[in-house]
């Protein structure tokens, strides 16, 4: 696994939203973006 730096720029990549709907990256390109990712609810880390 790579782990980024402040400022270094995001791999392109998808998911699923709450809704089931697949969102990637390049769909808010062109604006700032905050990413957050968490540990999975009940797990260490």
């Amino acid at each position: 696994m790579t782990q980024l730096k402040n400022s270094d720029k995001a791999p392109e990549f998808s998911l699923l939203d709450q809704n089931g709907k697949t969102v990637s990256l390049k769909d808010y390109t062109g604006r700032r973006l905050f990413i957050y990712f968490y540990p999975k609810a009940n797990t260490s880390g």
